[in-house]
């Protein structure tokens, strides 16, 4: 098999103890190339997140998502099971819904084929001529989507293990905070110019954090309290110690699962390739990440509140509080995250050592290296 230079150069820069560690090279970031590698072998072959179950609450309610140039459906058909489906009409093969809504059918707007919500097609104007066309054979083709702690998922990949059974892990590390049960306040999109790695990166580790956000979270935690322990197969994690500045990140007086430590504990949870979640025991807020070409990103960004606050007397202020940070918060990120694009870019550009704080980003190119390079990693049981 020949192996593009950029995976190559990954290659070589993961193959070192983690002590010894240093940034992905420029490269990775910069190429068309890698970028085709990663569609073929990562947005097309691992789960990728497409927001909150919650979002579609009813049946009819549906969102549309690009995957890996593949335009999707994902709705809530009329027995309340969410599902995943082409966006394509199986006639002329025009893309059909946009956006998000709520639709009683699916429609083409190029000659009004109509499809039920399972996919089948109801209806196709003018066709009755035609000696050999069968509705029967025009359901439009399903994509493996299942709910996993409240997150929808979907696939490309037929063959792709089970996402529960990947994720157990995660289940068992957060099953205290019952992050199922978070309530969704707000969902957006962006579209940032920076390569979506260096924002993913941006969120496994919190080194910047003093810096970066100097102006909102950047004292509210102490470097040497954060953890960085080592990754495993489908995630990694960190973790850092909130103390009662403020105070949407302590647990609720009412929440008596959380004990000890773990009443003041954020997770920050990077879920492969691109679901990034901030997990406090009052709030969350996630990114969920596709690229645009190697020098933008497309984010879904969205959050809210546990059930604690969202059900208390002053929820409409704990959100107001949190949205309000958390928009001053991606301001400080874009404007990082952007130069860092820019500055890897430069022919001057070399890749530094990383410090132990950046464990997780470390974990995350070996990970892009065996998707695209077929690296093989190593885990302590």
């Amino acid at each position: 098999m020949t192996i593009n230079p950029s995976v190559r150069e990954l290659l070589a820069n993961v193959s070192v103890p983690f002590e010894a560690a240093r940034a992905m090279p420029p490269r990775v970031y910069t190429s068309e190339e890698f970028l085709k590698s990663e569609l073929e072998t990562v947005f097309s072959r691992d789960w990728v997140c497409v927001g909150r179950a919650s979002a579609l609450g009813k049946p009819g309610d549906y969102l549309t998502y690009e995957l890996a140039g593949e335009p999707i459906i994902v709705l809530r058909d009329t027995s309340g099971q969410l599902r995943a489906m082409s966006n394509v009409c199986r006639h002329r093969m025009s893309t059909m819904l946009e956006g998000c809504g709520n639709k009683r059918s699916i429609v083409c707007p190029y000659h009004g084929w109509t499809y039920n919500l399972d996919g089948s097609l109801r209806g196709a104007p003018a066709m009755d001529r035609n000696t050999d066309f069968c509705a029967a054979d025009y359901k439009l083709p399903q994509i493996r989507c299942v709910e996993w702690l409240g997150w929808i998922m979907v696939t490309l990949n037929p063959d792709a293990p089970d996402i529960k059974d990947e994720l157990a892990e995660v289940e068992s590390l957060i099953d205290d905070f019952q992050m199922q049960d978070y309530v969704e306040l707000f969902r957006e999109t962006h579209v940032w110019d920076t390569n979506w790695k260096i924002l993913a990166e941006n969120f496994m580790e919190s080194y910047h954090l003093p810096v970066c956000h100097s102006g909102t979270i950047g004292g509210l935690s102490k470097l040497n309290e954060m953890i960085c322990p080592p990754g495993r197969k489908a995630f990694n994690y960190h973790t850092i110690l909130k103390d009662d500045t403020l105070k949407i990140a302590i647990a609720h007086p009412d929440n008596t699962r959380l004990q000890g430590d773990r009443r003041r504990t954020t997770f920050l949870l990077a879920v492969y390739p691109s679901l990034l979640i901030t997990l406090t025991p009052g709030y969350f807020w996630y990114l969920s990440l596709h690229p645009h070409g190697p020098g933008q990103v497309n984010i879904l960004f969205g959050g809210g509140l546990s059930p604690d606050f969202a059900n208390s007397p002053d929820a409409q202020a704990h959100f107001m509080q949190t949205k309000t940070l958390l928009d001053k918060v991606n301001v400080e990120d874009r404007g990082c995250t952007e130069k860092v694009f820019r500055g890897l870019s430069s022919q001057a550009a070399a890749p530094g050592h990383l410090s132990h704080l950046e464990r997780p980003n470390f974990d995350f190119a070996q990970y892009l290296a065996d998707r695209t390079g077929g690296f093989e990693r190593h885990f302590e049981s």
